[in-house]
């Protein structure tokens, strides 16, 4: 079997502070922007993995979700415990800086794991866990 990770999700609250972060600080390019306000599917690749989509949603935007279920998903955002996305790079130390010095909310600085990895953790503006491995 041949089987690859095509896409993944991760919730928004702000369509311009999200590309702002992704686009703009870590340099994905948007390929698509569907709907409109705060409604909007933004889809990203980075430049060197284009068949990986990173498409930012609408919280909890299916018509049978329920107002308190669409509330308890945005607290768990805020909190940074329903979703969260591990990135790779080869300069994590310039990536780090980068994201501090944009004042990205950082949730751990570089340091080695006892899992085996060297990282760093920060929040997106939605309250997203996004961990970036140093890959050497």
């Amino acid at each position: 079997m041949n089987i690859a990770i095509h896409t993944t999700f991760l919730p928004h609250t702000d369509p311009e502070a999200s590309l702002a972060f992704y686009r703009d600080l870590l340099g994905f390019e948007l390929t698509m922007d569907v709907g409109e306000g705060a409604m909007r599917w933004l889809t990203l690749v980075a430049p060197d993995q284009r068949d990986v989509r990173l498409v930012l949603t609408p919280p909890a935007a299916d018509p049978g979700v329920t107002e308190a279920e669409r509330r308890t998903v945005t607290e768990l955002m805020a909190k940074g415990s329903f979703q969260s996305i591990i990135l790779a790079t080869t300069d994590l130390d310039g990536t780090f800086d980068r994201l501090q010095a944009a004042d990205a909310e950082v949730v751990s600085e570089p340091a080695e794991q006892p899992w085996g990895v060297r990282d760093c953790a920060f929040r997106d503006p939605a309250g997203n866990m996004v961990r970036i491995d140093e890959v050497r």
